[in-house]
């Protein structure tokens, strides 16, 4: 039987579009000993995928021309020929874009979703949910009565952070693109204050949000949205940087360079810290822990925007790039049997 693959066919240089991307038709595969079959139920697009897709220098491998892409996928078992899974399994892992995967049972790890749709193994229970965690309470550490801004406040990280700051004490205040996004992130994940960056007189508006000054800023887009935030920082403020989208899809040649951040920094003894959430591996289990009782309770809100079909793949990761979104953005391949 043959299935469906999504392959890089070529570099972008600025926004990937259809020439990124082709569709493949290759066997399905039969697993072997210590190997499984999976059937892909979700995938994940996230923005770092759009770094792998150069072949600059960066923290992961880039995507290889003519190969699959690959992220975050939550497959079932059909076929195993492993005493580790059974037929049926629900499993997540770091796997190649297609419709059905063989893999060696070790590369990929059971979902436990407390009753929840295994999506949620990549969103709010996923590298999401766990980025927003340590980016927030590891390095920006929000104490009562703290100012938190948060850039990309209804995206899927952003959604998470937000409330933990919240339930942190802090006042927070999210950064968004739409009034739709403003009243998501106050009315259901509460949220004090919404800035929508695409309005007239954005500086002014975000310094009426906050008064008192910034103290943790969730760095999650940089470019001209982040030049305003340097001069409001506070003494001794924290700043983990999650992501900066707004430079992804710079062309060739092409630089995304704004105030420079350096003075601020040194004026008020700022800590500004770039990471990646498997930089906190060995705390996963307490953190997904404490995420999973947060959403069992109701105290963890969380959306989630799919697409339906492997065809709209590609659709789902540029949706990523005009802000459609609202949480973590999703495609859904197929039902679990």
């Amino acid at each position: 039987m043959t299935q469906q693959q999504l392959i890089l066919q070529e570099r972008p240089n600025g926004l990937p579009n259809d020439s990124t991307f082709q569709f493949k038709e290759v066997e399905e595969g039969t697993p072997k000993d210590g190997e499984v079959l999976l059937k892909t139920l979700y995938v994940s697009v996230d923005p770092y995928m759009r770094g792998r897709m150069s072949d600059a220098p960066s923290y992961v491998d880039p995507f290889k021309v003519g190969e699959p892409l690959a992220g975050g996928v939550v497959a079932q078992v059909v076929e195993t020929k492993s005493d580790q899974l059974q037929k049926g399994d629900i499993v997540r892992g770091n796997l190649p874009f297609q419709e059905y995967i063989v893999e060696k049972s070790d590369q990929v790890s059971k979902v436990q979703t407390n009753g929840l749709d295994p999506s949620a193994a990549l969103s709010v229970l996923g590298m999401p949910g766990l980025t927003a965690y340590f980016g927030l309470m590891h390095i920006g550490k929000p104490k009562r009565g703290e100012t938190v801004v948060i850039s990309g406040a209804a995206g899927a990280v952003g959604q998470v952070a937000g409330q933990l700051a919240k339930q942190a004490g802090a006042k927070v205040v999210g950064i968004v693109g739409s009034e739709e996004k403003a009243n998501y992130i106050k009315d259901k994940l509460g949220y004090d204050k919404a800035v929508e960056y695409k309005k007239e007189d954005f500086g002014k508006r975000l310094k009426d949000a906050c008064p008192d000054g910034i103290d943790v800023y969730y760095e999650n887009v940089g470019g001209e949205i982040s030049d305003h935030i340097w001069p409001m920082l506070n003494t001794f403020a924290r700043v983990p940087v999650c992501g900066a989208i707004s430079s992804y899809n710079l062309k060739e040649g092409e630089q995304d360079i704004g105030l420079r951040v350096q003075q601020f920094l040194v004026k008020s003894r700022v800590l500004m810290q770039g990471f990646i959430v498997g930089d906190f591996s060995d705390h996963y289990a307490d953190a997904y822990e404490e995420l999973a009782n947060a959403v069992s309770k109701g105290n963890l809100y969380y959306e989630e925007t799919i697409y339906e079909g492997f065809q709209k793949i590609p659709d789902a990761f540029l949706g990523l790039f005009s802000g459609k979104n609202i949480g973590k953005q999703l495609v859904k391949v197929s039902d679990p049997e």
